[in-house]
């Protein structure tokens, strides 16, 4: 469960309101070559049954995702083939190539194929043999039939389908069913309090008590650890966000009002969910009596501060979509609580402990400990806080002020993305020791090609095409 990454084609979706920006017509012929070059590279090449790795050699002969890909596997879970489709889709938005939305559409039916059978998806697709084989709603496939909102996989893959779907006009049947089936599948998967699970395999359990957040009544060092936490109601990594975002995106595109009431549900749980005083934050799971809960070995019931963040940031979204400012009731004093949290540093811990407020972490045997000096590196035990900017939002969340444009794009970040294009179309980077998603064990001064900076750098390009255009 590492920290997801999304792209979600932001600097497509801001560009009607960029500021405006004197066009330079030799810039803007390279920005559109360099597009085209490169797309048709990671089109062509890279592409594996129209889905993508995380990172491939320069040949496209070696790929990685969580570990070693086979040349039958693609990855779901960002940044991998979502990702690359939703800068597809800027680029077309840019350019109105065909090009580019034959590219688009030939990765939305990558990951049609691999749409399971309880509706949603999970880290990969695979269309040869190996370990794990979902059990694909197109009778294809194995026995894996276990929906993940973990990292973003399912999420990510609606998100891109809805977008595929709205640029082909409706009109491709078997992308418009998957989203219609996987969009059908995540309402279901909602609790009758507004809590999703990490992971489903068919709807939920419709009669769970609704209730507010409380603290274990039992010794939550040593007790209560759940085998199957992905079933517990789940914060964790982001996911309320991210799937905040799903249901907005869902509502806008598709005008079902069943989409604006899950996501008012989903605010609703984070209500009941933020922890009573004097520690009014959020945790990663609770159990379905609403108390906070283990998971993994490393993710004890605490205060979280990551995921605390991205309620209420989700608390903001919810407020603006549905227009109902209570949603922004739990806000002040979650950020009153975090900010006298702050680690020396200035950032927050991930987890805080119950009732003491003491930074909490794991020793190298996987031991509870208020000392980070040993904590295995593979987690993030300490995150950036952003507590000013959630602030910020607030603030201007309850005045209804409209958030602000984004600034225009940098012509000069422009054209070192051209620079660095090399004759092939490929942007290929060296590894410095620098971490990466899938945390790969390359060798220093490994060179490689990243699904993240090829998707980054064409919707700077398409951005930048967008924002000039006469």
């Amino acid at each position: 469960m590492s920290r997801p990454i999304f792209a979600t084609s932001a600097a497509l979706l801001m560009v009607s309101s960029l500021l405006a920006q004197q066009p330079d017509p030799a810039l803007r012929d390279d920005a559109l070559k360099a597009l085209r070059s490169a797309v048709a590279f990671y089109h062509g090449k890279a592409a594996r049954h129209g889905g993508y790795v995380y990172y491939s050699t320069p040949d496209m002969k070696e790929r990685w995702g969580e570990g070693k890909a086979s040349d039958t596997t693609v990855f779901v879970q960002p940044p991998g083939t979502p990702t690359v489709g939703m800068a597809f889709l800027a680029a077309h938005a840019a350019t109105g190539e065909d090009a580019f939305l034959t590219a688009a559409r030939d990765t939305a039916e990558a990951l049609v194929s691999g749409q399971l059978q309880s509706g949603g998806w999970t880290q990969t697709v695979e269309f040869g043999p190996a370990r794990r084989v979902g059990k694909y709603r197109n009778g294809k496939g194995g026995s894996w039939n276990s929906s993940s909102l973990d990292d973003g996989q399912t999420q990510a893959a609606l998100q891109f389908l809805m977008r595929a779907d709205q640029a082909l006009g409706f009109k491709n049947k078997m992308i418009h069913d998957a989203v219609e089936y996987g969009l059908a599948a995540l309402l279901k998967a909602q609790f009758p309090n507004g809590a999703f699970p990490q992971v489903w395999t068919g709807p939920v359990d419709a009669k769970k008590p609704v209730a507010k957040a409380k603290y274990p009544e039992y010794d939550w060092k040593t007790e209560g650890k759940v085998k199957e936490y992905w079933g517990l109601y789940t914060l964790n990594d982001g996911l309320a966000g991210s799937v905040a975002d799903t249901l907005i995106l869902a509502h806008e595109i598709y005008k079902d009002d069943r989409y604006k009431a899950a996501l008012a549900k989903l605010g609703d749980f984070l209500v009941l969910a933020q922890m009573p005083d004097p520690q009014p934050g959020w945790c990663q799971q609770y159990t379905f009596d609403m108390a906070p809960a283990w998971a993994r070995k490393f993710e004890p019931p605490a205060i979280t501060g990551w995921e605390s963040q991205d309620a209420m940031v989700t608390l903001i979204k919810i407020a603006r979509h549905t227009g109902q400012k209570r949603y922004l009731d739990p806000i002040p004093p979650a950020l009153a609580y975090f900010t006298k949290r702050l680690l020396p540093d200035g950032r927050l811990a991930r987890f805080y402990e119950l009732k003491t407020d003491k930074p909490l972490y794991m020793d190298a045997e996987y031991r509870l400990t208020h000392d980070d000096s040993t904590a295995p590196t593979h987690y993030g035990w300490k995150q950036p806080s952003r507590l000013k900017q959630i602030d910020a939002a607030y603030q201007d969340a309850k005045a209804g002020v409209v958030p602000k444009a984004k600034a225009a794009v940098d012509a000069a970040e422009v054209r070192r993305i051209i620079r660095e294009l090399d004759a092939d179309g490929r942007w290929v980077s060296t590894y410095r020791g620098e971490p990466l998603v899938g945390q790969p064990k390359f060798a220093d001064g490994f060179r490689y090609v990243s699904s993240a900076a090829f998707s980054r750098n064409v919707e700077t390009l398409s951005a930048y095409l967008s924002a000039t255009k006469k």
